[in-house]
């Protein structure tokens, strides 16, 4: 029988370096947006892949801020220390366009310009906005002044939050709430629920539009459907936040798929 010959193993490494390579604009050749997450919010970030689905070239970079899940102003206002770390690790050593700090409710029991100080101070040249910043924005977009409010906040919370919108001009002839404090169980409250409650609000005064608070609410999936149903605008704080960021980023792209607000 002929021998067969096999080529001889070697145990070295071949190694090959400095292989060329080009570089283009990333994922980002558009703009680059951080979002600060709640540490107990399940809803933001699922919302938010389903809006910006949609719109190419524009990079989501996204940290999670310690918070306590039960939402009370004490809690609210002990993220504020947290804010420029969690800014920080977004994308270290590379500036971001847009940062949005992800909690509506600590937004007003900190103040906006409070949190924008402490976005700046890791990243002194981003834009900056909250849901209550974004909420601002859209009513203005909208035309609207008498505005209909949803929360699932307590009552302590909800103070704060119709205080805040009617110091900044806005009126609130309907304020509805769910009056659960924990933040976890609200990310769980269910899409209907937070129709009927909607609905329950236009019944009792005319109002120009209708904010659903609360970043761990979900809308975003429901918001055409059931602004056309209503035959009013309506925005959540995930919903205004994110067009906010948007048009903060200089994205000027229209999705009326997404609520008559991301066609203005």
């Amino acid at each position: 029988m002929a021998s067969v010959s096999t080529p001889q193993q070697t145990t070295e490494t071949i190694l090959i370096e400095h292989l060329p390579f080009e570089t283009d604009s990333g994922i980002a050749k558009r703009a680059s947006i951080g979002l600060i997450v709640l540490a107990t919010d399940y809803t933001i970030e699922h919302e938010w892949r389903e809006i910006f689905k949609h719109v190419d070239g524009v990079a989501l970079y996204q940290s999670r801020i310690l918070n306590d899940d039960v939402v009370s102003p004490e809690t609210l206002r002990a993220m504020e220390p947290r804010i420029t770390d969690c800014t920080e690790v977004l994308t270290p050593g590379t500036p971001v366009d847009v940062v949005a700090y992800g909690c509506t409710s600590a937004s007003m029991a900190i103040g906006e310009e409070k949190v924008f100080e402490n976005i700046r101070a890791a990243e002194p040249q981003a834009e900056c906005t909250t849901p209550v910043t974004a909420a601002f924005a859209a009513f203005n977009a909208f035309g609207a002044r008498r505005i209909g409010v949803l929360t699932p906040y307590a009552a302590s919370v909800n103070k704060i939050v119709a205080a805040y919108i009617r110091d900044r001009g806005f009126e609130v002839p309907v304020f509805g709430s769910f009056n659960e404090e924990r933040d976890s169980t609200v990310a769980k409250i269910t899409p209907a629920s937070i129709e009927n409650g909607v609905r329950e609000i236009i019944k009792h005064a005319p109002v120009d539009a209708i904010f659903v608070s609360c970043t761990s609410v979900r809308l975003v999936e429901d918001c055409q459907r059931l602004e056309q149903s209503l035959g009013i605008p309506l925005t959540s704080s995930n919903h205004a936040m994110a067009w906010h960021a948007l048009r903060l980023a200089g994205i000027e792209d229209k999705l009326p798929q997404l609520g008559s607000l991301f066609d203005l």
